[in-house]
C-alpha cells in the first residue's frame, strides 16, 4: 500500500509539472519569433501576402498595448521568443534599421547561446564597441539575424532581430 500511495503521488507531480510545461510552451509566440529569427519577413508579406501582413497587424494590436509615440508594443500577457521572456517588440525599425525586433529579459550571453540552439546556426560575427556589443549572421538579402546589448556585466535585456535593412 506504500508503494501504491508513493506511485499515485509521484504520478500526481509528473502531470501538475507536465501541465506547467504546457501551460509556459503556450506563451510561446511562434509568429513573433519566426519574425525576430529571419524565418518569416513582413517585409516579403507587404509585397507578397498582404492578408498575411494584415492579419498579424490585428494580432499585434489585440496582444500588445502600444502608446502612440513608442516604436515598439508590450505584450499583453506572457509572452517568451528562443525561450526568453518578451519585454517589448519593434515591428518596423530600431535606429537606423529596417526590419523586425523583440526585447528579452535576459543578458547578452544568455540570449546568444538561446538564439543559437534555436536557429541551429553560430553567430561567429560579434563585436563590441560604443558600449555595445553585437552579433549578426547573414541569411540572405534583406535578412540579417542581429544581436545587441548594452556592453556591461550587469545588463538584463537583449535584443534580438532580423534586419531587412541597415545604415551605419
Amino acid at each position: 500500500m506504500i508503494g501504491l500511495a508513493k506511485t499515485s503521488a509521484y504520478i500526481g507531480a509528473l502531470v501538475a509539472f507536465l501541465v506547467a510545461v504546457s501551460l509556459a510552451a503556450a506563451s510561446d509566440n511562434l509568429t513573433i519569433e519566426r519574425l525576430a529569427t529571419c524565418q518569416d519577413s513582413w517585409l516579403d508579406w507587404k509585397q507578397n501576402d498582404r492578408g498575411r501582413l494584415d492579419k498579424f497587424a490585428n494580432e499585434l494590436r489585440s496582444g500588445f498595448s502600444h502608446k502612440e509615440n513608442d516604436p515598439f508594443f508590450v505584450p499583453n500577457s506572457n509572452l517568451t521568443v528562443v525561450g526568453l521572456p518578451a519585454a517589448r517588440v519593434f515591428p518596423e525599425s530600431v535606429g537606423m534599421g529596417l526590419g523586425f525586433s523583440v526585447r528579452v529579459n535576459a543578458n547578452f550571453d544568455r540570449t546568444k547561446i538561446a538564439l543559437e540552439r534555436k536557429t541551429g546556426r553560430l553567430l561567429k560575427q560579434c563585436e563590441v564597441g560604443d558600449n555595445m556589443r553585437t552579433c549578426s549572421l547573414e541569411l540572405g538579402e534583406k535578412k540579417t539575424i542581429v544581436l545587441m546589448a548594452e556592453d556591461n556585466p550587469k545588463s538584463t535585456t537583449t535584443l534580438i532581430g532580423c534586419y531587412y535593412f541597415y545604415e551605419k
